[in-house]
């Protein structure tokens, strides 16, 4: 297995909304807002080698909507999906499947293009994978989290055929060395990959755990459907990846890639940040 690092832009989301009850004072130590409270993030794709797969986990933002809702969210940076994946010697006709953690629109925006009037996949020759429970609750989404499931990223993937569904099963096997983990706080049954990778245990953190900034307990996002879910998910998650000393994988860090965490006295703490290719 060899893994890439695959970077697609950075956005801007409000640093209240991303930190939820955490008071402004507090958080912008550690993500320092702009004039209008906005935050940079990153959105932070995987690419995997796997045997005979290319498997992209999630697709960043995408490019196919109107300029005023991008508008919203101040896209910024030199880095594309295509640029990245072109960078690792690759291109999109050459991933076979897109694996994406959840349905939220910078997410999975980039999985479905604009060509003409047609809404099409943009990977050709991939499998797409969700899950039931997860796909049957963003077709079908409440008043609140409507605005991040946006039917133009979803629909064509199924209309396309190339929609599969995985089990939801904690642990379930996507591969040999790559097992799927579930969490229910950010979103219903967003998917969170595990990879056995030299050695060392790998978890794409999706928004169970956006950014160094939200290694804190309390620090839970106020787009998650269900914060105490998520506080009793990453509580669990954080110590277990501190006993074992797992690699986070982290996907809205501007800054950092990868991390390790640590038990203190004061509970869990950042340990070490670093690269990708620093394994």
């Amino acid at each position: 297995m060899n893994l890439h690092t695959i970077e697609t832009g950075l956005f801007k989301l409000d640093g209240g909304a991303m930190f939820g009850v955490v008071p402004k004072s507090i958080w912008q130590k550690s993500n320092p807002a702009d004039a209008n409270n906005m935050c940079t993030w990153a959105m932070r794709c995987l690419l995997i080698e796997d045997n005979n797969r290319l498997i992209l986990i999630d697709t960043g933002i995408g490019d196919k909507q109107e300029e005023k809702f991008f508008g919203h969210f101040f896209l910024h940076g030199e880095d594309t999906l295509d640029k990245s994946l072109a960078a690792k010697g690759f291109s999109r006709n050459d991933i076979t499947d897109v694996f994406l953690t959840h349905l939220h629109f910078d997410h999975c925006g980039g999985a479905i293009v604009r060509k003409g009037d047609q809404l099409l996949p943009a990977f050709t020759n991939a499998t797409y994978w969700s899950n039931e429970k997860h796909w049957d609750w963003a077709v079908n989404p409440n008043a609140r989290e409507k605005a991040s499931f946006l039917k133009e990223n979803i629909l064509p993937i199924q209309e396309s055929g190339q929609l599969k569904f995985i089990e939801e099963k904690e642990g379930i096997a996507f591969s040999e060395d790559f097992n799927v983990r579930f969490a229910f706080g950010h979103t219903d049954a967003m998917m969170l990959p595990q990879l056995n990778y030299k050695g060392r245990t790998i978890i794409y953190a999706a928004d169970l755990l956006p950014s160094t900034g939200h290694i804190p307990l309390p620090y839970v996002m106020s787009y998650d459907m269900f914060p105490l879910q998520t506080l009793k998910e990453k509580k669990a998650f954080l110590e277990e990846a501190a006993a074992q000393n797992y690699v986070l994988y982290l996907e809205h860090d501007s800054i950092n890639e990868c991390c390790t965490v640590q038990q203190t006295e004061k509970g869990i703490k950042l340990k070490d940040t670093f690269k990708l290719t620093d394994l």
